[in-house]
């Protein structure tokens, strides 16, 4: 295991000292320490690794310096666009680190999302001409050599990370006076929906809590599409569903999905199908993977919102506002509600038992 400061001090030492990327499980230690340690400015969370790629190369056009650019392997998708057409040595030929957390790594356990990523997730590398090491102990060494390569070779380069790599390094969540955690606005969501509804919801702890929810009610889980990967596409698969059926569909979204493909809201707003109803939980953090904070507390949703065609915009904190806002959604055609919610889920939180196909093959069958 490598000590997560000592690996930070290393890379400051060696003259890597701007950070941009999504949060990962897998590197939650690590983002900790990043966020405490480096200046705000240094440190940006961005909307997805796409935008941490492009940031990164910015950076380097003004400083010569590598950034690096942290993620789970689900986001290397997201970055094969900016690393071929904008850093590879055929067009700008741009620098930086890669730091990639290796979900689903074969031979590990792991959810059924990170089960395929986690098979190509060296082969994309390769395919993208990105040279890589597995991260391991013998790190200065591995560290030395990637700055070198880089500084050389003016190319990215990566650092593949499996899970247990970094020591533990907590940070204290953000605090908050809103009152209703995640799990206790989805209760109050559900409590007002009818047997006919549809809900789809966002990838991560969200979906879990659905889930358990209805087990605990012995409701089953057809009426739920639960979006278990495809980080910030929630949206647009609610958008998909509600086209094809006369039901109520229901987007539960987060903020750190909202933000990942905000571009969407744009497209939904202007062709707003009246089944639709979009509800945002927004509890300023990536809590699914840390809890590593989003930057929706510095903007103005509501008016983004309204900006993308939604007349009207519910705000909610508490279970009055929440229910006499499912009441206005079903009555609108071009309404959605924010909820603010506060960190923290029960530390037995479970995980669906029933498989993606079978999720699928329910809910399909609702739909008919």
């Amino acid at each position: 295991m490598i000590d997560t400061k000592q690996f930070y001090d290393f890379l400051i030492e060696s003259g890597v000292d701007f950070f941009a990327g999504v949060p990962d499980s897998l590197l939650a230690n690590l983002c900790a320490c990043i966020k405490e340690n480096t200046p705000a400015s240094n440190n940006i969370i961005t909307a997805n690794e796409g935008n941490a790629v492009a940031m990164c190369a910015g950076y380097h056009l003004s400083t010569g310096k590598c950034g690096v650019v942290y993620m789970q392997n689900s986001g290397e998708g997201n970055i094969v666009n900016p690393l071929l057409s904008l850093a590879d040595e055929d067009v700008y030929s741009i620098p930086m680190l890669l730091l990639i957390g290796w979900r689903g790594e074969p031979g590990k356990h792991d959810e059924p999302q990170h089960v395929k990523q986690g098979k190509v997730t060296l082969s994309l590398l390769e395919a993208m001409g990105v040279d890589y090491a597995v991260l391991d102990d013998n790190y200065k060494d591995q560290l030395s050599y990637a700055i070198k390569y880089m500084n050389e070779n003016s190319k990215p380069y990566a650092l593949v990370i499996k899970k247990g790599t970094f020591s533990s390094y907590a940070i204290a969540p953000e605090k908050s006076d809103y009152p209703l955690l995640r799990e206790q606005a989805l209760e109050t969501i559900i409590d007002k929906l009818s047997p006919d509804d549809i809900i789809v919801s966002t990838t991560g702890k969200t979906s879990r809590e659905i889930f358990e929810i209805r087990e605990r009610r012995n409701e089953g889980h057809a009426n739920d599409f639960l979006t278990v990967g495809s980080m910030g596409h929630t949206s647009s698969i609610a958008y998909g569903v509600s086209i094809g059926t006369d039901k109520n569909v229901f987007c539960i979204d987060g903020d750190g999905s909202f933000l990942m493909h905000m571009g969407a809201m744009a497209v939904i707003g202007a062709n707003m199908p009246k089944n639709l109803k979009y509800i945002l939980n927004d509890n300023q953090a990536h809590e699914s993977v840390g809890g590593q904070p989003t930057c929706t507390a510095s903007i103005d949703i509501p008016s983004i919102m309204k900006a993308c065609g939604f007349e009207k915009v519910i705000v909610a904190a508490d279970e009055i506002s929440i229910q006499d806002g499912i009441e206005i959604l079903r009555a609108s055609n071009r309404a959605c509600m924010i909820i603010k919610t506060r960190q923290g889920s029960r530390d037995d939180l479970g995980r669906p038992t029933t498989t993606p196909i079978e999720n699928k093959t329910a809910l399909m069958e609702k739909l008919k």
